[in-house]
């Protein structure tokens, strides 16, 4: 290189203005980058589309300091520049590192001193609903009546992704007036729990002579029978006559049992008629010979109903004419079926009474019940005395920390105006708390720049456990100032995880990190994958959710979401696994051998089913999510000028020979030398999460047995693998990348900002600190709550 090309391309480098990097410093890491990435880095066709020559020293600007980081980063990883071209010095690259990763995290350290590493941010739908739930006492499902959020780097929590539209101003102060509503008349009328029991010639249909898709009555017992014949199964008499929590017990047997397992049927809800053909899940049971008992709860909208049937695919399934079915026309097709001795059907409340609900909305005030033509009262001898202090209470308690009086006078001067108008107290009271509940102090998180205060922090804390607003425990602690002691914020994090609502963390953190949100957003061939059915999908889900549960609850080593000799299973799922030593319908741990072929959490079927599209798989959708999602490896997007790779399912090419073409393109090979490995270790399962030696073809629509699983490739530092287990062992060889992607999963997830440059050595020195448990995943999530991430804004 010349001197004068030198100097151009320092001064093209240093000419930006940039407060954050003088010339010197600018020109030390440019040099570098001049001496050795310049010659394929500029022009009008540079490669990977970066030009070095173009590339400003403004970290001001996003995409800039993004460019920076994915220029270091691709140095320290030894990618760049190529293994097969010349390799600078060591001292030099050394030198490059320390200067530019020194000038980025000042620069992100120095705006998180002005700004806040975590910007203003608002509570989610599931937040808000769990949060106006707990605050009212009230147990309807909210989050049902708001729009979808967007995630932004997999999580809705992450603040830069939220947004507030008129659209959904509107749709809060309807979900507020639908919460307090519903408050007000718990607290105002009298208790609506019941609970009924019906026999089974009740349950059955009232005309035997009549075709329906009610039970028909059999020996005295309410049968369906195994069919594909929609809400076949349906049982009128639980129609709900107002929404609420419905609990239905039932007590049944099986009939026509298989000789190896008993007869799977599902409980779901709806309408269950043409109009409206969705169901929602309630749960599943394994029916045999003998007669049971099984229980399930589900929320029941006005006018919707129980269905109970066989729903386990690989029993025969009946034929019924015109879609109805009439009495004895089963019995001769020798179906399985379930005969329904029974059921008790209870209205119900989740959460607090209507007494509780009464105190938390009027204090000790006396209610005045409704008489004829007239309303309710709140009966009070000072009524702006008594609303003004109501006020203050319910303020506190929404906007999770004490009050001060000139926050609260807006709230009570409208109170007061109402009263002197001549409003009754129990109406200007709800007025006032919808106005307290519209405030941006309870829609979003209080959180001033620096370190969080104690109240900051129980929210922070609270919402991250629970999803949901601290409980009195968290806010006692608080009011003493007591939690930011690390020990104590310990006590917190173990006390919350003992507290029933400490199943949340796994089941919200997963819902998200893992995208199991969007398992049933494909649904795999029923042709193509004979098996598959609800029951499956419900059950990996569960599989997933206890497995993660189980490695907090024991502190079980991250190595574990990688392989694992143990999994949880009930009956159905261990057989559509292969695995044919499990009975019984309750989740139950179950020691994994290597000829089962799972193990950890990455071979799972709910992993391997959101990562497929229902009729085929990809090793790069596969490839991309195991790389974002466990091993810590972030993909860029593909260029726009590159299109996408679908698999042949008739089999003209493998995915293999497709691939190989497509990531030849020098675009395409550094991202693809990370994608595919992971991507082809997974091969050996199927779209509906299933393991095969061999991919499925088809030709002229039959289904036949194609060529070999193939799931060998190169790691990217060129170690070479043959199988699944092979590939697990590579990746075992280091657990703290994988230690530290759960952590940064988790401070994105709690605090509502995606891990910085900045933050690195943070991270890492949180992965430190559980080096000794091996890093558990709980000491990882205590690291996280203690760690100086968590605690600042």
């Amino acid at each position: 290189m010349t001197i004068f090309r030198f100097l151009f391309v320092v001064a093209c480098f240093t000419c930006a203005q940039c407060c954050h990097a003088d010339a010197p410093a600018a020109a030390s890491k440019t040099a570098f980058l001049a001496s050795h990435c310049l010659d394929c880095h500029q022009g009008n066709e540079p490669e990977a589309g970066l030009d070095l020559q173009q590339l400003s020293t403004d970290l001001n600007t996003p995409a800039t300091f993004d460019r920076w980081v994915t220029v270091f980063d691709r140095i320290r990883a030894g990618e760049m520049p190529p293994r097969d071209a010349e390799q600078p010095p060591e001292s030099e690259t050394s030198a490059f590192l320390d200067t530019t990763g020194t000038w980025l995290k000042q620069h992100q350290q120095q705006e998180y001193q002005q700004l806040g590493r975590v910007r203003a941010r608002r509570l989610t739908n599931l937040q808000l609903e769990r949060t106006l739930q707990d605050l009212l006492g009230v147990d309807i499902p909210l989050a049902s009546l708001m729009p979808d959020e967007p995630k932004t780097d997999g999580f809705t929590t992450v603040a830069a992704g939220q947004s507030i539209s008129h659209f959904q101003l509107q749709t809060h102060l309807a979900v507020v007036d639908t919460a307090l509503d519903e408050a007000f008349r718990r607290a105002l009328s009298k208790p609506d729990e019941w609970t009924r029991s019906y026999e089974a010639r009740e349950v059955a249909r009232k005309n035997p002579k009549r075709r329906t898709r009610e039970p028909e009555m059999l020996d005295g017992r309410a049968v369906v029978w195994s069919s594909k014949l929609t809400f076949y199964g349906r049982l009128p008499v639980t129609t709900a006559r107002e929404d609420g929590w419905y609990r239905l017990k039932v007590r049944a047997s099986a009939l026509n049992v298989p000789d190896d397992h008993g007869v799977w049927c599902t409980v779901r809800t709806g309408m269950c008629v043409s109009s409206a053909p969705l169901l929602a899940w309630a749960g599943a049971f394994e029916a045999g010979p003998e007669p049971r008992e099984w229980t399930f709860e589900a929320w029941l909208p006005r006018g919707h109903m129980f269905e109970v049937r066989p729903g386990d695919d690989t029993l025969k399934m009946g034929r019924f004419a015109g879609g109805q079915v009439g009495a004895g026309e089963g019995t001769p097709q020798n179906l399985c079926g379930v005969a329904i001795e029974g059921i008790e059907l209870e209205r119900f409340h989740r959460g607090p009474d209507d007494q509780q609900i009464r105190q938390w909305l009027f204090g000790d005030l006396r209610l005045k019940p409704a008489e004829r033509g007239q309303d309710a009262e709140l009966v009070s001898e000072s009524p702006r005395r008594d609303a003004t202090e109501l006020l203050s209470r319910f303020a506190g308690r929404a906007f999770r920390r004490p009050v001060a009086s000139e926050e609260l006078q807006p709230y009570a001067h409208m109170v007061h105006q109402e009263l002197d108008q001549g409003v009754p107290l129990l109406q200007a009271l709800q007025g006032g708390y919808r106005a307290i509940l519209c405030s941006p102090r309870f829609l979003h998180f209080y959180e001033e720049p620096g370190e969080l205060d104690d109240y900051a922090l129980a929210s922070r804390l609270s919402y991250l456990m629970w999803n949901t607003m601290p409980d009195q425990e968290l806010l006692s602690r608080a009011d003493r100032q007591q939690l930011r002691d690390d020990g104590e914020l310990k006590r917190q994090v173990e006390r919350m995880l003992s507290d029933p609502r400490g199943a949340h963390l796994v089941k919200d953190f997963a819902h998200q990190w893992l995208d199991l949100s969007e398992i049933d957003f494909t649904e795999p061939d029923r042709k193509l994958y004979p098996g598959f059915d609800v029951i499956v999908e419900e059950s990996m889900l569960q599989e997933t959710h206890a497995f993660l549960q189980e490695m907090i609850d024991r502190d079980l080593s991250v190595r574990h979401l990688i392989d694992a000799d143990f999994t949880w299973l009930n009956s159905r799922l261990a057989r559509y696994y292969g695995i044919d030593r499990v009975t019984g319908d309750q989740l139950q741990k179950v020691e994994l051998r290597p000829e089962d072929n799972y193990g950890g959490l990455v071979t799972q079927g709910a992993i391997m089913k959101i990562t497929a599209n229902g009729t085929n798989t990809s090793p790069v959708i596969r490839g991309v999510w195991l790389s974002e999602r466990l091993l810590g490896v972030d993909i860029p997007p593909p260029p726009e000028n590159v299109p996408a790779i679908e698999p042949d399912i008739r089999g003209a090419r493998t995915i293999r020979e497709m691939l190989a073409k497509h990531k030849s393109a020098a675009e395409c090979a550094s991202c693809h030398v990370k994608i595919d490995p992971p991507g082809f270790a997974l091969e050996n399962f199927d779209p509906s999460g299933r393991w095969r030696d061999r991919y499925l073809t088809v030709v002229k629509g039959r289904r036949s047995r194609g060529p070999e699983v193939d799931p060998s490739f190169d790691m990217p530092d060129g170690q070479h693998f043959q199988s699944l287990q092979e590939f697990q062992k590579l990746v075992l060889e280091d657990d703290q990348a994988l230690a530290a992607n759960v952590v940064r999963h988790l401070i994105a997830y709690g605090t509502g900002a995606s891990c910085g440059f900045a933050d690195r050595d943070a991270v890492d020195q949180i992965v430190r600190q559980s080096e000794e448990s091996g890093y558990g995943l709980r000491s990882l999530l205590t690291g996280v709550v203690t760690s100086q991430l968590f605690r600042t804004k």
